[in-house]
């Protein structure tokens, strides 16, 4: 098993070295699978528990005071799963699995997103705040709930572009996973790139890619999507998250980072933040 993931594209942190045996772990929970789909899944939901990233447990806050996950997942038949604005749902990863593999759509949100997992037995009242987050929080003067109130206090607070996300290939299937719990104090209920499909994450015959940063210039090119264009005309993994990164800065100006592995299991990775910490099989 082959497996690339990464811990998000944004600033410098202050526990690299935690973050990275972090992702080293990711990486070897991954390689026990049998699947690309379960090894991309299984890496996410490491980082999904570990409070140090923008994921599951740790996951940013939104302008009413919670925290709300999103994922998607493809695979290189174009099987897709997604679901997103799940409030208390730490493994959002496992919620996209289950819309690919037992429903007949692509994405599903909110409450019937929560209700999915629910029924699949996927823990939906977890405390997803940690003490991390709630410290920062603590520290805003929050404010009321009119919309004028939330606008005006997004505006001032929106920010940061990171997330995690794996993809894996098996010889056979390639797959690509990546999961969000958002920006920091986006307007409530916000959508990024992470469940859109050929933004936050795409998989095709080609190879995979998962992407990071920041989701509405993701968004805005189909990030992922492009990443795996590249790998279609013949250009090694390396080179098609370098020119995708490239592309997204010369369209919107914006900042992220790309994940792409091939079907034959070679990895590469881009970015154009100050930092984005990654693990392989090659590491």
């Amino acid at each position: 098993m082959e497996l690339i993931a990464h811990g998000g594209a944004g600033s410098a942190v202050e526990n690299p070295n935690e973050r990275a045996a972090v992702l080293e772990t990711a990486v070897e929970t991954g390689q026990t699978e049998t699947t690309a789909l379960s090894a991309a899944i299984a890496a996410v939901k490491v980082l999904e528990d570990a409070p140090s990233f923008n994921a599951g447990v740790g996951g940013a806050i939104q302008s009413d005071g919670v925290v709300r996950t999103d994922a998607g997942v493809m695979t290189n038949d174009r099987s897709v799963g997604a679901a997103c604005s799940m409030a208390g749902v730490a493994h959002a990863s496992d919620v996209a699995r289950v819309v690919l593999e037992t429903t007949p759509h692509v994405l599903v949100s909110g409450e019937g997103a929560i209700s999915l997992a629910d029924n699949a037995g996927i823990d939906t009242d977890v405390e997803l705040l940690c003490d991390r987050t709630r410290s920062r929080w603590n520290e805003l003067d929050v404010p009321g709930s009119s919309t004028d109130a939330q606008l005006s206090f997004v505006r001032e607070q929106f920010g940061g572009h990171d997330t995690v996300g794996a993809v894996a290939a098996d010889g056979e299937e390639i797959a690509a996973c990546t999961s969000t719990g958002g920006r920091w104090c986006a307007l409530a209920g916000r959508v990024g790139d992470v469940p859109q499909v050929g933004s936050g994450f795409y998989c095709t015959h080609a190879g995979g890619a998962s992407a990071t940063g920041e989701g509405e210039s993701i968004a805005r090119v189909t990030l992922a999507r492009r990443a795996v264009d590249h790998l279609e005309l013949g250009r090694d993994p390396a080179d098609a998250a370098t020119l995708a990164i490239e592309e997204l800065e010369d369209i919107t100006g914006g900042v992220a980072g790309v994940i792409v592995m091939d079907r034959d299991g070679n990895a590469g990775s881009a970015f154009n933040t100050e930092m984005m910490q990654t693990g392989s099989t090659s590491d």
